[in-house]
């Protein structure tokens, strides 16, 4: 008989070898007798589309699957993933794993195509791209992010703007609309807020900026350490000029929540953020419900491009798996056209498939949607796969530099001059 069974949630994990080590032996005694068990967030609907789908694969099937509730921070799933994988335990043959985790988890991740020839056909070519490490296909995309560009469509109207697709004209109606609706007395109104506190979520806002001129990654595909160059430079000069102008100067203290908080409460005329904030701002208790667009974000002038940095997670099977075969197969399931659709209108979790964003019925679920096929395709992914487990220290070292940037305390062309020599050094004989 099939039975799926909810393991003990892990949602509690606190940090330490010696909770660690508890709930690692908790997940294995529990899943020890299951045939598959498979690691899953619990953040929002994510457990319950998780089981639904895991239900559906096994319906037909005598195999019994535990589901995992992992931790919802990333930074504890991680440490929990890294330890159980560094002892080789099979305590989850299945795992939920970020887009930035690839690399990092690598040496420890089954290929896919080794098992399925045809594994991740008809994903963003972006998304594949990431989750290929040394040519081997460690994860399959489930869901993805990319940064978008929300506006007050009511107050572009107002004044006669049309949402630009330059970072040149978003500052022209940012400071327009900001400085009028001031003058008539909303003192409140900003232009445009976006995530500036020195964590990873800056990392992403700034690869978008560098990415936009054509300034590249921060390492390219080949290793090379690119970020010190002109167009990046020109780029984090832009963005530092918005601070204290059209951004507020608590930007720097600002994560995605800060943020949308602002924009939600009718505070600001552009936000940069993650398709999420779009059903919260249409939401019942919204302020700005029905006042609300979505596009892509904006090109580094002419000659620029429209970018966003790639986040979202996917599914990957451990090389300590006692049926590897069964696990893959699952997971080609769970992230299949079919069941993506069904998550996309039920629960607006962006598909991986281009197809999906021409889709009625996806579409009559989610409008924005439709403006957003761009952005993924031509998503930047931040360079987990070329540096593998010193990403952290890659991005936080990125970051920092960028906030010094954007706080005033060191001009763009130096900053960027210091991180490469730093980023250089870090790496293996040079480069990556």
């Amino acid at each position: 008989m099939v039975r799926t069974t909810i393991a003990r949630t892990l949602a509690t994990l606190a940090l330490g070898a010696g909770s660690l080590m508890g709930v690692q032996l908790a997940a294995t005694q529990s899943a020890s007798a299951q045939a598959l068990s498979i690691s899953c967030g619990a953040v929002g609907v994510e457990l319950e589309l998780c089981k639904a789908g895991v239900e559906a694969w096994s319906k037909d099937k005598d195999v019994e699957v535990e589901i995992v509730s992992t931790p919802n921070s990333s930074t504890e799933r991680l440490a929990l993933y890294q330890q159980i994988l560094a002892a080789q335990g099979d305590d989850i043959d299945i795992l939920q794993i970020d887009v930035v985790w690839p690399g990092v988890l690598a040496p420890h991740l089954v290929d896919m195509r080794a098992h399925n020839a045809d594994a991740g056909t008809g994903h963003f070519e972006a998304l594949i791209d990431n989750n290929t490490v040394d040519g081997k296909l460690l994860a399959l995309p489930w869901w993805t992010d990319a940064g978008v560009l929300y506006y007050r469509a009511d107050l572009l109207e107002k004044y006669g703007f049309e949402p630009p697709t330059t970072w040149a004209q978003m500052t022209d109606a940012a400071k327009t609309i900001m400085e009028k609706e001031r003058a008539a007395g909303d003192d409140d109104l900003w232009g445009y807020v976006w995530q500036g506190k020195s964590y990873e979520g800056l990392t992403c806002d700034a690869l978008e900026w560098v990415d936009s001129y054509g300034g590249g990654a921060i390492v390219n595909a080949e290793g090379e350490v690119t970020i010190n160059n002109p167009k990046a430079v020109e780029a984090l000069e832009m963005a530092a000029s918005w601070v204290g102008d059209i951004t507020p100067q608590g930007v720097l203290n600002y994560d995605e929540e800060a943020s949308r908080g602002v924009f939600q409460s009718g505070n600001a005329v552009f936000m940069r953020n993650w398709p999420y904030a779009w059903a919260l701002a249409q939401g019942d208790d919204s302020p700005i419900k029905g006042k609300v667009g979505v596009v892509a974000l904006p090109k580094g002038g002419e000659d620029g491009g429209h970018t966003g940095t790639l986040g979202g997670w996917n599914l990957a099977v451990s090389k300590y798996s006692k049926n590897p075969d069964l696990a893959v197969d699952l997971a080609l399931f769970l992230t299949s056209q079919a069941q993506q659709k069904q998550r996309a209108i039920s629960s607006s979790y962006n598909p991986t498939y281009p197809e999906l964003y021409a889709d009625a019925a996806v579409l009559e679920a989610n409008p924005f949607f439709g403006t957003l096929e761009e952005t993924f395709t031509n998503a930047v992914a931040r360079p987990s796969a070329v540096v593998g487990d010193k990403y952290n220290r890659v991005s936080s070292q990125f970051w920092s530099a960028v906030h010094g940037v954007l706080a005033g305390q060191q001009e763009a062309g130096p900053a960027l001059a210091g991180l490469e020599s730093s980023l250089t050094r870090l790496g293996r004989r040079g480069r990556w």
